[in-house]
């Protein structure tokens, strides 16, 4: 597929009072070839660089977070650095709970420090407020996220936040934040292969109005570490016909699923954001939905 599309060709959809294209960037890889201290560095310039194409291709909704760091470079500081003064259409997207220590050593946040969380983000991209933050639910099974979900609440009710959000979140979590306040995203991981209970919850956000954002679209089962599977025969099928790479039909296939999902793909490559982007206008047929979703043998 040409490169040379814009991130307006998958549509748009409203978070809250604010309208974004579908295609976002996820910006975990700007640190490196793999998140965190995982892979190799990258060059600062072309990380700032891969910003301000993204927007120049339209992208306005970035995920982003103050953990998002490595021994040499910060995420937050290379968006600001990048992208300050934001454009007016801009959501930057950020997430707590979870959080890294100046060694890189993984904490939890308690409630009363969820504070500190949303203004050391509010520090690192220099802005007044943050327009989407998402309480990021630890891998491990959690019961009730009220009292955390509840403190955002608060933040969000004095103007420190604009719009809530869920990630890693069931269908009971999301219910529960919805009682304490509106939510207007769920971002969990989700892609081609996801299992039953998350294209039932994938359905349940777009009969609320609550867009679904996916992360680990390409990458899989390799998650942070980037994607180590060999594609099905059925993906590369699907790619071949259209001429497409294959993490252009994933990030395609889950725009498929309902115009309330939006893709947040990471990377710190100029040529794979174009191509990223690019996936925003690949059409699949119904039957090509069907059988990348394994209803079709």
């Amino acid at each position: 597929m040409t490169a040379h599309v814009g991130a307006a060709a998958a549509g748009t959809w409203r978070l809250g009072d604010l309208t974004v294209n579908r295609i976002g960037l996820g910006a975990m890889r700007l640190t490196g070839d793999a998140a965190f201290d995982l892979g190799a560095p990258r060059d600062r310039a072309r990380s700032i660089g891969v910003l301000r194409r993204a927007v120049e291709l339209g992208v306005n909704h970035i995920d982003t977070a103050a953990f998002y760091f490595s021994s040499l470079r910060s995420v937050n500081e290379l968006i600001n650095t990048a992208l300050s003064p934001y454009p007016d259409d801009l959501v930057i997207a950020t997430k707590v709970w979870p959080g890294r220590d100046s060694s890189g050593e993984w904490w939890w946040a308690t409630p009363a420090q969820l504070r500190g969380q949303v203004e050391e983000n509010l520090r690192q991209l220099g802005r007044d407020h943050l327009d989407l933050v998402n309480l990021r639910i630890p891998r491990r099974p959690v019961g009730s996220i009220a009292e955390h979900f509840g403190v955002l609440a608060a933040l969000r009710d004095a103007g420190l936040i604009r719009h809530l959000g869920v990630s890693n979140a069931t269908a009971e979590h999301l219910a529960e934040a919805r009682s304490i306040a509106p939510v207007v995203c769920v971002q969990n991981a989700y892609g081609v292969g996801a299992p039953p209970e998350a294209q039932a919850l994938l359905r349940t956000c777009g009969e609320q109005g609550v867009a679904f954002v996916p992360f680990f679209t390409i990458a899989g089962e390799g998650r942070e570490a980037g994607a180590v599977t060999t594609d099905s025969a059925q993906v590369l099928a699907v790619a071949r016909e259209h001429g497409a790479t294959p993490a252009q039909v994933r990030l395609a296939w889950a725009l498929h699923q309902g115009p309330h999902v939006l893709v947040i793909p990471g990377t710190g490559d100029p040529d794979h954001l174009a191509e990223n982007v690019a996936a925003g206008s690949l059409r699949l047929s119904d039957e090509e939905v069907a059988c990348l979703s394994g209803q079709l043998r």
